[in-house]
């Protein structure tokens, strides 16, 4: 008999394949899960995205679990907890940097599939089909309850001009623009863990790129991916093979997750 583990899938280039736009989960991964499922261990998604653009994803794949938002939102057997917020002055100071420079923003404000911007310049520079823009004219983060997500219309290098950028965590996943968004997905990690009273050492997490370093600490064991970047694979504990090549099913298969516990 195994003991139970604890089980964090980052999605896109871990259990997904295929590229934005053309995400697919291999069959072997698919079997992975749910060996991992019957033999008692528990599942769940570790994802930068907002939780309700991941939702229907996480439901897809037989998942009631999730941390979302970049380690900032919670969901535990369906159950959403929330999102903690990104910290509002230091956002505000940025989008009067931005005014300043004459670069397009647009905020995240609720946990919708919707974000906002103050005219449809962020929409016209960057074309972009990962989420629709809702257009709010006058758009000012003060007057903002909670924001949780920020979205600076740039090209690569242009970001290096803001200078209350480096106070925020942000990435960019795109040419034309910058996330400012949560990148710790241990917090969430630990939150799922401390829920349940489960000892940190119980859990496994697999990732694959940059935005999965905050979980590849000391104190679990941490799966990468063969077509991890490097940085990723040099803190691993197991490197398995690629996504596309069963390399979810191998890692569970070496680490004994298929044993009953």
């Amino acid at each position: 008999m195994g003991r139970k583990r604890y089980l964090f899938f980052d999605i896109d280039g871990t259990l997904a394949a295929g590229g934005y736009g053309n995400t697919y989960v291999p069959a072997s991964a698919q079997r992975a899960l749910e060996k991992c499922r019957a033999a008692g261990h528990f599942l769940c998604i570790a994802t930068g995205r907002l939780q309700s653009m991941a939702v229907d994803y996480m439901h897809e794949l037989g998942f009631k679990n999730m941390v979302s938002d970049g380690g900032y939102g919670v969901t535990i057997d369906d159950v959403f907890y929330g999102i903690t917020p990104l910290p509002k002055e230091k956002i505000v100071r940025l989008v009067d940097e931005c005014k300043e420079k004459g670069m397009p923003w647009a905020l995240q404000i609720d946990n919708s599939r919707f974000r906002q911007a103050p005219d449809n310049r962020f929409e016209v520079f960057t074309h972009d089909i990962y989420m629709q823009t809702k257009v709010i004219p006058g758009l000012d983060p003060r007057d903002c309850d909670e924001i949780y997500k920020m979205y600076i219309a740039c090209l690569p290098g242009q970001e290096q001009t803001l200078q209350h950028l480096p106070a925020l965590p942000w990435c960019r996943y795109q040419n034309e623009y910058i996330f400012v968004e949560p990148t710790d997905k241990a917090v969430g990690i630990r939150k799922v863990m401390d829920h349940f009273g489960a000892d940190y050492s119980d859990a496994v997490v697999f990732g694959d790129a940059l935005n999965d370093m905050s979980m590849f600490i000391d104190g679990w064991t941490k799966v990468a991916m063969g077509n991890a970047v490097d940085a990723i694979k040099e803190r691993a504990d197991y490197i398995t093979t690629d996504v596309e090549e069963d390399g979810i099913y191998n890692a569970c298969a070496a680490l004994g997750l298929f044993e009953s516990v």
